[in-house]
């Protein structure tokens, strides 16, 4: 057995922050250490209850779950090996827009918001 065979596989933990009074992200992040990389493929199962039940080790009722493996692969890592057409077609696929047309919508979004600051900063007195 290699060396590399025998460390530990680190496994990604997917964590969500805590709420701080009545802001919190639905986003969740995960916490790479600082000689790991983050994922480009992440696994995950999905559990859902069948409405069935069976009985359990003591003769209780338990849900019947069927599980399901998804895979969420990162965009970045999509864009990075795949050329614009095929990229788009993933995009496409996610039912997201082309690259270029998402960017140029993001822009004027950005843009906005830049002009608002601005007109707010412009009319708050000193």
């Amino acid at each position: 057995m290699t060396k590399k065979a025998k460390e530990k596989v680190w496994v990604p933990e997917i964590c969500y922050e805590e709420p701080v009074g009545d802001v919190q992200s639905n986003i969740p992040f995960i916490d790479v250490p600082e000689n790991e990389e983050m994922p480009c493929l992440l696994f995950i199962s999905e559990y859902r209850q069948t409405g069935e039940y069976e009985p359990g080790p003591k003769g209780e009722e338990q849900p019947i779950v069927d599980m399901f493996i998804h895979q969420y692969a990162d965009m970045t890592a999509l864009k990075e090996k795949l050329n614009e057409k095929d990229y788009d077609k993933v995009r496409a696929a996610l039912g997201l827009q082309p690259l270029k047309e998402a960017t140029k919508a993001g822009q004027k979004i950005t843009d906005r918001v830049l002009n608002n600051v601005a007109r707010m900063k412009s009319t708050t007195p000193n």
